[in-house]
């Protein structure tokens, strides 16, 4: 499904935020991107859709690279990399419905989405989509009108709406209550799990990803430093990609709020 060769990203001030990364994640599998700030996990994954561009390596989604089409077949490939982002991105003054749509806009082009010329094929499928994350009653409501949990809702539709074979998430709980954030991340999961997806979640709260990815991948300073199971971030691991801390305790917190769940 998706593949990374040797992706480096080096800046003009010399800071190398990604070291010769290489990884493989399988159609379907949902993968956490774990590690410190300064890491290089939004970096990677913005280097897999090339809202950055790489300095080297090689990006693969399927038997198509990426990294070396130009400008017209990006934009076409970037249809199957559907983008879920921290603070949203969504248009203020449109209605939730028409945030949604805009995801269509890879498919129906600037003038037809700028007059709201969507098939009815479009329309359906996102009512389908606002009714599957609760959210149909919202549908003509304005955007600033939502919480951040709704916000991020919306989002996630939009991404879905491009009928995408990978999805990408930067940071979708950094603005929500822990409640919500446990909510956001079930829903991206069962989402990706009926929709057979693939996922990158770039993620801060360790204990979050644990309870609910079936891969984590843990980076500092641009390279990998483990890939594994939830159940592999020992209090050494976590040690090696973050630093001295008291790990234990993050370990306690994911059993209880996993016992809190069921």
């Amino acid at each position: 499904m998706l593949s990374l060769e040797k992706l480096t990203k080096t800046y003009r001030t010399g800071d190398q935020a990604l070291k010769a990364v290489d990884l493989e994640i399988p159609e379907g599998q949902v993968v956490a991107l774990i590690g410190p700030s300064g890491a290089g996990k939004s970096t990677l994954i913005r280097c897999i859709n090339r809202l950055v561009e790489p300095t080297s390596g090689k990006v693969w989604l399927g038997d198509i690279e990426i990294s070396s089409l130009g400008a017209t077949a990006l934009r076409q490939q970037r249809r199957r990399m559907g983008m879920i982002f921290q603070e949203y991105a969504l248009v203020e003054r449109l209605t939730v419905m028409e945030n949604v749509l805009s995801g269509r806009l890879g498919y129906v082009g600037f003038w037809k989405s700028f007059l709201r010329r969507y098939p009815q094929s479009d329309i359906d499928e996102a009512f389908r989509l606002l009714d599957r994350v609760g959210l149909l009653e919202m549908a003509d409501k304005r955007a600033d009108e939502l919480s951040g949990g709704q916000r991020q809702r919306v989002g996630i539709c939009r991404a879905l709406i491009q009928n995408p074979a990978l999805l990408l998430v930067d940071e979708p709980t950094a603005s929500l209550d822990p409640k919500t954030s446990r909510q956001i991340m079930r829903l991206i999961c069962e989402l990706c799990a009926e929709r057979g997806l693939a996922a990158i979640i770039n993620i801060h709260d360790v204990a979050l990803a644990q309870m609910f990815v079936q891969r984590v991948i843990g980076l500092q300073f641009g390279e990998i430093k483990f890939d594994g199971p939830p159940d592999g971030l020992v209090p050494e691991v976590l040690t090696q990609i973050y630093g001295e801390e008291d790990w234990q305790a993050t370990i306690r917190k994911v059993e209880e709020e996993e016992e809190a769940v069921e």
